[in-house]
């Protein structure tokens, strides 16, 4: 037996269906803290920030930027260029 329910609501009335927190005024303190960290500020400036703010610091940003390689390279937009 197969049952199918469609819920018709927000993300907001979904969170409190469920018993889940509102999580809205902790993102907005941390989009804040983002931008302002942000304004003004180097490329270089930037990519500190960001090692600082991600979870694993460096690890996780060398982590991110092998995927990121991975894709290009397997997409044709970078990588390797041994194929030419």
């Amino acid at each position: 037996m197969k049952v199918t329910v469609d819920l018709d609501c927000t993300p907001a009335e979904a969170r409190h269906f469920l018993g889940l927190p509102d999580l809205t005024p902790l993102h907005d303190k941390y989009m804040k803290t983002m931008l302002d960290a942000f304004e003004g500020n180097s490329i270089d400036q930037i990519e500190t920030v960001l090692k600082s703010m991600s979870p694993l610091g460096d690890a996780s940003m060398r982590m991110f930027k092998g995927i990121m390689d991975l894709g290009l390279a397997s997409g044709g937009l970078g990588g390797s260029k041994k194929d030419k």
